[in-house]
């Protein structure tokens, strides 16, 4: 799509905050898919507690920016910096990556020498207890009502349409940014020396390298990167409740790291883009079949209806299929083509032998 026609469809009556919306939540899952590909496609670690660290890091913007508790009728929380926007806003996004990276220091100091299977499951574990934490300790979040007065820099003098195009314009630049860092990265010693521990971590041992530190370093990176998203996504939303980071989330970016690529941060973005704006474009697709029936032929809107009797006559189904389709687009992409679109397939062959 041309920017020409972007701009076209932006400006058009009520799909100028849909498209936008759909932009900028994708490029805030691509910064979580490259937090993950650092994690998986550089390193080989089986992370399935991603989502804590993005959690983490809205958390953390939210409570730096939040009023106290004493401004706000029926707050629990004890903890709200008030820090003014917009200037307050750097100082929250880091305050985001910085929770992040330690949360995944934290974590990672527990499971980072467990290999394969055993790393994925306590992740997983670690990041259901983190989220427990989150919405039992109501003294410092809320519990489960959340922080719902985040402040979204810049929104009060500007129409709603403006503030979301000027927003997702940041959001792009701060997702360019940690693109840049990251590629320089990967192409670093230092990454070549990530994909040394992928590859083979006893070969590595015999360099005298520090496995562990290695990992944890790696933990870091791309905890920082996906407290960093938690961060714009925060100011984004305007809340952050505990519900809105389930581990749902963390498949979602899996789905989007291996349909984009593994060990690819091109197709890390690409990915997240082609997932969220698969799930976005098909959210409404029972509205098209209604509006169909409207604007068809009489004889069309009858092969119509006989095509979609079989399935339930309910509200949700149809776009609930789209869940369906991203399940079975997952298992082709990983049956014909494991790379994914962006990706190449030597190193999928890598992380393939160091898990058997």
């Amino acid at each position: 799509m041309s920017v020409i026609n972007l701009i076209i469809l932006i400006s058009l009556p009520g799909w100028g905050s849909f498209i936008l919306t759909a932009l900028t939540i994708a490029a805030i899952y691509s910064l979580l898919t490259l937090g993950l590909n650092i994690h998986y496609g550089y390193t080989g670690l089986i992370n399935f507690g991603h989502v804590a660290f993005f959690s983490a890091g809205a958390y953390t913007a939210a409570l730096l920016t939040v009023p106290p508790a004493a401004q706000t009728v029926g707050a629990e929380y004890i903890f709200g910096l008030n820090l003014p926007m917009p200037l307050g806003l750097p100082i929250s996004l880091i305050g985001a990556a910085i929770a992040g990276g330690l949360l995944s220091i934290c974590i990672g100091m527990t499971s980072a020498r467990l290999s394969s299977h055993y790393l994925a499951i306590a992740t997983f574990a670690l990041a259901g207890i983190f989220s427990s934490v989150l919405e039992n300790e109501a003294w410092l979040t809320n519990g489960s009502f959340g922080l719902n007065n985040v402040p979204r820099p810049g929104r009060a003098t500007m129409g709603a349409t403006e503030w979301e195009l000027l927003y997702f314009i940041f959001v792009v630049l701060m997702l360019v940014g940690v693109l840049i860092v990251l590629t320089r990265l990967s192409n670093s010693p230092f990454g070549r020396l990530l994909k040394g521990v992928r590859e083979n971590e006893d070969a590595a041992k015999m360099l005298g390298k520090n496995i562990t530190q290695v990992k944890l370093t790696s933990f870091a990176i791309g905890g920082a990167v996906a407290g960093l998203a938690g961060g714009l996504y925060a100011h984004y939303i305007g809340s952050v409740v505990v519900q809105q980071f389930v581990p749902s989330v963390t498949f979602t970016i899996w789905a989007a790291l291996l349909l984009g690529g593994v060990a690819s941060n091109s197709g890390a973005i690409l990915g997240a883009f082609l997932l969220v704006g698969f799930q976005e474009s098909t959210r409404f697709l029972t509205n098209i079949y209604d509006g169909l029936l409207v604007v068809l032929p009489e004889i069309m809107t009858s092969v119509l209806r006989v095509a979609v009797q079989p399935f339930p006559d309910h509200p949700s189904f149809v776009p609930s299929l789209r869940f369906v389709v991203i399940g079975v687009l997952i298992v082709f992409v990983i049956r014909y083509r494991p790379e994914g679109v962006l990706g190449d397939s030597r190193e999928i062959e890598a992380i393939g032998e160091e898990e058997q």
